[in-house]
């Protein structure tokens, strides 16, 4: 037993430094190619230790942008950034709102209402994409913060997983509000939300990195330049044709593109498993 034991420990062992290897490798050839000239990036094969040109490069692309976008990448990721908030917050506090309704409030049509939020579920943005591009394009809402964001920040998974969250919430709590003379919002703020913060956390992770991430909305809804997020920049930086693509530099950005996503993992990281672990149960 104690040898099957070590055993099995080394071949989980292996299993995980064979994991991160390959996640890890392709991260560090991205960061090394941004380091270099575009000789060097283009030499065959390409040196895997880092060049002399790092500043230079990220320099270039935080002040100036590269290829066929002269938008800064600065200028982009800020863009991401507004976006990725915009869509996590949004998404979240209309979710425990619709949640909190949903199971704190009597109302007519109550489960319809529960039914048809969840039916959205089967309506995602690349389904419903024209009519939603034709009403911010009604609502004068192109290449504005609003028209990158409002489309994308309801959403029916969030709804579901606070609801089941609160049905598990003892109605005792609710009553003991009540005789304390807590009014429906001072119980939201004040019992739920503390309850919430770990499901909460997750879905904040979840979200910004979908936001971040975005590609096909921002891509429709955007036409300035200066609106771009940094992932509509990061292709537009790679030249079509006879023209030449200057990949240190679209490596640079690919690295500061990865930057606020990570920061936000492993800043949460602890909340984040926790929520997830919380929601199984």
């Amino acid at each position: 037993m104690p040898g099957r034991s070590l055993s099995a420990r080394l071949l989980t062992y292996v299993v995980l430094a064979l994991g991160v290897l390959v996640v890890a490798f392709p991260v560090w050839v991205t960061f090394v190619a941004s380091t270099k000239t575009l000789d060097e990036v283009q030499s065959v094969p390409m040196s895997l230790l880092p060049g002399t040109q790092f500043l230079k490069n990220y320099a270039e692309v935080l002040s100036s942008g590269a290829g066929n976008t002269t938008a800064p990448v600065a200028r982009m990721m800020g863009n991401s950034l507004v976006m990725a908030l915009a869509i996590a917050i949004g998404k979240i506090a209309i979710s425990l709102l619709s949640a909190f309704a949903l199971i704190y409030f009597r109302f007519p049509l109550r489960r319809t209402a529960f039914w048809l939020i969840f039916v959205t579920l089967m309506l995602p943005v690349e389904v419903r994409i024209m009519p939603t591009y034709q009403v911010m394009a009604d609502l004068h809402l192109i290449d504005t913060y609003a028209g990158l964001t409002l489309p994308l920040i309801a959403s029916a998974t969030a709804t579901f997983l606070f609801r089941q969250f609160f049905m598990t919430v003892p109605d005792e709590l609710a009553e003991a509000a009540k005789i304390d003379g807590a009014g429906p919002m001072r119980f939201f703020w004040n019992v739920l939300l503390p309850l919430s913060r770990t499901s909460i956390a997750a879905l904040f992770v979840i979200q910004f990195v979908y936001g971040w991430n975005q590609y096909l909305w921002p891509l429709l809804v955007t036409t300035q330049e200066s609106m771009y997020p940094v992932v509509i920049g990061i292709k537009r930086m790679i030249a079509g044709g006879d023209a030449a693509t200057e990949w240190q530099l679209v490596m640079a950005t690919a690295m500061l593109a990865m930057l606020p996503p990570v920061i936000v993992v492993v800043a949460m990281q602890k909340w984040f498993v926790k929520g997830l672990v919380e929601s199984d149960k």
